[in-house]
């Protein structure tokens, strides 16, 4: 069963007269490191992903940062708001191989007040330690050794040796969750594991790499990944949205395109403990029955593998608690077949707006700027539920609630600015309910050659 999805035509785009989107004014840019570490690989570079979800990460009074230098050297570095000078500290461990997916991600557990650190981990062991006691807010000295030794467990969780994308998230009564896949690309389980009372436990996995897809073109395929676009608490809603990767290449038209088909959506009301589909329907729970791709009531927007579809871009949710997701793919109007999607999507790509109603069907709008880039865009939404979509380079586009998210502008462009920013940024989605939206960037390179990492700040909507 699919759900009802509303197409939005191009014309319908136009900007209404009476309405003005929003808007953002830069307010500072801050230099983490001159000479940070600069290659791409899987048309990414390491220090900054769409999935890392927290390299940049505020709590409290306290703004954190996490990267690798020139020499590989894992840091972080940590601020307090709202423009204190950063102060860097150097882990025990350099980045073990030249792959973008070895990206490190940052959490906070509420509880202790601890910084937790996972890194320089793709289908391999994964990297962890976790700091002493109350260090994300009590202003003590910024040095190395109030973090634990390095281990390849979650503090004594066994998670296995083939981890990939490790994301921190605080839920709404104040536990911290890790989100990882284990498995490989095409062939991988999304996994949970919970920290409370000063220890990490087991969910178990909540979507599968099980079940038989058969693509249009008649091939089928047996085992699969699903992507994630985010793990967003709203209240006390979890919402996911994704798109599953096929194994099997065959499902594609053309081996130069990608195997990612359609955008799905689901939710949970406990935890990720069991899940449900938009229209409140039970479809899985963790460790026992976890979602896989012939799961009734999931797809939100069907599409086949012949677009270029991207994994892993971004979501967000509303104060009225509806899900919002950017998705982005070449669309039928340019080409049926993705042959490079490489190239395709630099020269065809265009990003979607893809959201929630209360009566549970999905609209999706085509945002009327083309991405220009492989890579993937982040969505984030202010207290008035307008939304503000970071590009690659740093172009930022806004839509306004009151248009229903209809009057896309570029507000922000940050070619024209000089930023030269590579392509994808991550942001630091605790901060923007204060209303300054800060992106993680690093300057654009040649080869091996280091290259600068900021942060630019921007305030939003004044």
């Amino acid at each position: 069963m699919r759900l009802p999805l509303i197409l939005v035509s191009l014309a319908s785009l136009l900007v209404s007269f009476c309405r003005a989107a929003p808007t953002v004014s830069l307010a500072s840019n801050s230099l983490l490191d001159e000479n940070a570490v600069f290659f791409v690989s899987f048309d990414g570079v390491v220090n900054v992903n769409s999935f890392q979800l927290s390299g940049v990460l505020t709590y409290g009074d306290y703004q954190f940062a996490a990267w690798y230098t020139a020499s590989r050297a894992a840091v972080i570095a940590r601020r307090q708001l709202p423009s204190e000078a950063w102060s860097t500290l150097e882990l025990p461990h350099s980045l073990s191989v030249s792959d973008s997916h070895n990206v490190i991600a940052l959490g906070v557990s509420p509880a202790d007040g601890r910084i937790h650190v996972a890194l320089d981990c793709h289908s391999s062991a994964l990297f962890y330690t976790m700091s002493e006691d109350g260090l994300a807010t009590n202003g003590a000295s910024w040095i190395a050794s109030r973090f634990g030794a390095i281990t390849n467990d979650l503090a004594g969780l066994d998670i296995g040796t083939s981890i990939t994308y490790p994301q921190f998230v605080i839920t709404p009564d104040n536990l911290l969750q890790f989100v990882y896949r284990s498995g490989t690309s095409g062939n991988g389980d999304t996994q949970l594991a919970e920290y409370s009372d000063g220890k990490w436990n087991n969910v178990g996995s909540w979507a599968s790499s099980s079940g038989t897809y058969t693509s249009p073109n008649g091939v089928q395929s047996n085992a699969r990944n699903l992507y994630i676009h985010g793990f967003t608490y709203q209240s006390n809603r979890l919402h996911v949205t994704g798109t599953w990767r096929e194994q099997t290449g065959g499902v594609s038209c053309n081996g130069g395109g990608l195997t990612n088909h359609d955008t799905v959506y689901f939710y949970s009301d406990d935890k990720g403990r069991t899940w449900s589909n938009s229209v409140g329907a039970s479809i899985g729970s963790s460790g026992s029955s976890p979602i896989d791709v012939n799961t009734e009531g999931i797809i939100v927007d069907s599409l086949n593998a012949d677009h270029g579809l991207m994994n892993q871009e971004s979501q967000a949710v509303d104060s009225t608690g509806q899900i919002h997701a950017i998705i982005s793919y070449v669309p039928g109007r340019f080409t049926q077949c993705v042959t490079s999607y490489q190239n395709d999507r630099i020269a065809n790509a265009h990003p979607f707006h893809v959201f929630r109603s209360p009566d549970g069907t999905f609209t999706k709008v085509e945002i009327p700027f083309s991405i220009n880039a492989v890579g993937r865009s982040q969505i984030v939404i202010d207290a008035d539920d307008n939304i503000y979509v970071v590009l690659p380079y740093v172009k930022i586009v806004t839509a306004s609630k009151s248009s229903g998210w209809t009057d896309w502008t570029m507000v922000f462009d940050g070619t024209a600015e000089g930023l030269n920013a590579f392509g994808e940024v991550t942001v630091d989605r605790a901060r923007v309910p204060s209303g300054v939206l800060s992106v993680l960037y690093q300057v654009s390179s040649t080869g091996t050659t280091p290259s600068a990492l900021r942060v630019v700040d921007f305030n939003l909507n004044k």
